[in-house]
């Protein structure tokens, strides 16, 4: 018997279904769709949150960490090429801060129901890594200002939205799960 293959393995052979191509991107476009938009819950004129880090999410639990870090980078490209308002030029360190979110989704939500836990610790798992450390470094870098300056502030805005975050990332989750089992259940893979 075969030894089972690792997750990364798994996801990247996710892509030669053509449904998951396809619904990997009608997802990364319902995403730049969101954000150019410029759809978000606005709980203060400072405190908002982008609702599109859910289909990035949504790629990486039905097909994988593998899938995940390329919807990630895919979807940060596409949207600075899009983005009418990318006069400072591009940056790849936000790159790679979506395709670390990319992968930590994929981690702990792949081949699994989005639990409450599950999206907790997915959430605040990417909040810590991507949000707090990578992004805090990247501004500091762009913008020449103290990392541990501008720490406290990312944090609280991070301590902050992290319930509704887990909130919005749990519901649409199990719609998407749901609404996928039932289109597809019983339906040969492509």
């Amino acid at each position: 018997m075969e030894k089972q293959k690792n997750v990364f393995r798994r996801s990247l052979d996710e892509l030669k279904s053509p449904r998951a191509l396809v619904i990997t991107a009608m997802l990364i476009a319902l995403n730049l769709t969101m954000d150019l938009l410029g759809l978000k819950i606005y709980l203060t004129p400072e405190l908002r949150v982008s609702v599109g880090f859910v289909c990035n999410a949504s790629v990486a639990m039905l097909y994988g960490p593998t899938v995940g870090m390329m919807t990630g980078f895919s979807t940060d490209v596409l949207g600075f090429l899009l983005s009418p308002n990318n006069n400072a030029g591009y940056f790849p360190g936000y790159t790679i801060t979506a395709i670390v979110g990319g992968l930590l989704y994929g981690l702990w939500l792949y081949k699994g129901r989005p639990s409450i836990p599950r999206c907790i610790v997915a959430k605040l798992s990417v909040n810590i890594v991507c949000n707090l450390f990578l992004n805090t470094l990247w501004s500091a870098l762009l913008y020449q200002k103290g990392f541990w300056v501008l720490l406290p502030g990312r944090l609280f805005k991070n301590l902050i939205l992290l319930p509704l975050e887990v909130l919005i990332l749990w519901v649409v989750a199990n719609i998407v799960l749901r609404q996928f089992r039932r289109v597809f259940s019983g339906s040969v893979s492509s």
